[in-house]
């Protein structure tokens, strides 16, 4: 059973795009939105997305069969009390933070849970708003669903399809399991990669030598330290006890490495770097992220006057744009001098192919 009308607080890029997305695959449906920000609103409207756009939480959105929480994890609780008037057997509340502990508690508190399904899909950008939002961002993205123990089944199984409908790949699972879940995969490597980085900065030279010299593999394994600050200080403060725990594991495993570098145990060493090597390249990257997929190849090429022009003429000659170009100065741990990134796969394997035929060595 299809809903007529969905409510949204907050349309920015996760709001905003769970809102193009159901106007893109279910037309015919109604969605309203609230938000404090009206150029979000009248850009929502402008393209047809919502009919209508309000700065204050009104009867109109009693009338919705869903109303998505997007505002930011700390905020959502703040609307639980106006919501508790609209929630019922015709309208369940869903949010799409993604730590779940806090907002389970917080609707426990309000008398919601039988109305409340959480929800995380795990895809996002390191941008932010809601003119960034994408009608493809949850397409074949996971979407966690972790509804209350009072939530009808009949209820949970409706709101399941209908965001299956969306392009997702759904799972259930308990919030507790959820957020320790996101902890180890999520929210453990971007403080890491924070913390790598913030090393590094610490111990570069007045040159900033260390900088102009990182590798691909600095530069691949920090990468998620662009994203948000304020969500990341968010997601910190709202997942704490799992991330502290998290943390230590991560500690204690850091100090068995050390112990076997200092022990000069060849073997356990080899054993180490094996196990993560065949754990890592068991797992099929083919979902969403925090940040987009990078569709990039690594190409040699002589060091000769109008080279990459020639290369970037062949490409443009079979209508191939290319997103990025660079030389790779450092390629201690990159195949290839020449990095070009694509906008989308599609076009990544036709520059491959098209290269290969004009006699490049291409490494992707």
């Amino acid at each position: 059973m299809k809903p007529e009308k969905i409510g949204f607080i907050g349309l920015g890029l996760i709001g905003g795009s769970i809102a193009k997305t159901i106007h893109r695959i279910h037309p015919e449906l109604t969605l309203i939105a609230y938000d404090t920000d009206t150029n979000a609103l009248n850009l929502a409207q402008k393209e047809d997305v919502i009919s209508a756009g309000y700065q204050e939480l009104t009867d109109d959105f009693a009338e919705c069969r869903y109303i998505f929480l997007c505002a930011p994890v700390q905020k959502n609780a703040e609307f639980l009390a106006k919501l508790s008037a609209f929630a019922g057997t015709d309208c369940t509340i869903t949010d799409t933070g993604s730590v779940k502990t806090s907002i389970h508690q917080a609707i426990a508190r309000a008398g919601l849970s039988p109305y409340f399904i959480g929800g995380h899909p795990m895809a996002g950008s390191e941008k932010s708003g809601y003119e960034h939002a994408s009608s493809y961002l949850l397409e074949n993205a996971y979407y966690i669903l972790t509804p209350s123990l009072e939530t009808p089944t009949e209820t949970v199984q409706e709101f399941q399809d209908f965001i299956s409908s969306l392009g997702t790949i759904t799972m259930i699972m308990d919030y507790q399991e959820h957020d320790f879940i996101t902890a180890s995969i999520s929210h453990l490597p971007h403080i890491l990669a924070s913390s790598l980085v913030n090393l590094v900065k610490d111990l570069d030279n007045e040159t900033e030598t260390m900088k102009h010299i990182a590798a691909g593999g600095f530069r691949d394994i920090t990468r998620i330290a662009s994203s948000s600050p304020v969500m990341w200080q968010q997601i910190c403060l709202t997942n704490q006890e799992q991330i502290a725990k998290l943390i230590e594991l991560f500690i204690h495993s850091l100090e068995q490495t050390k112990k076997r570098i200092s022990s000069g145990s060849g073997q356990e060493l080899f054993d180490f770097f094996q196990t993560a090597k065949d754990y890592r390249d068991s797992i099929t990257i083919s979902t969403s992220g925090p940040l987009p997929k990078v569709f990039e190849i690594y190409c040699d090429m002589a060091d000769e006057t109008g080279g990459i022009a020639a290369l970037a003429t062949i490409l443009s000659q079979e209508n191939i744009s290319i997103k990025n170009i660079g030389i790779i100065h450092n390629r201690e741990f990159q195949d290839g001098v020449l990095h070009i990134e694509f906008y989308d796969e599609a076009a990544r394997t036709n520059a491959v192919k098209l290269l290969r035929n004009c006699q490049y060595t291409v490494h992707e």
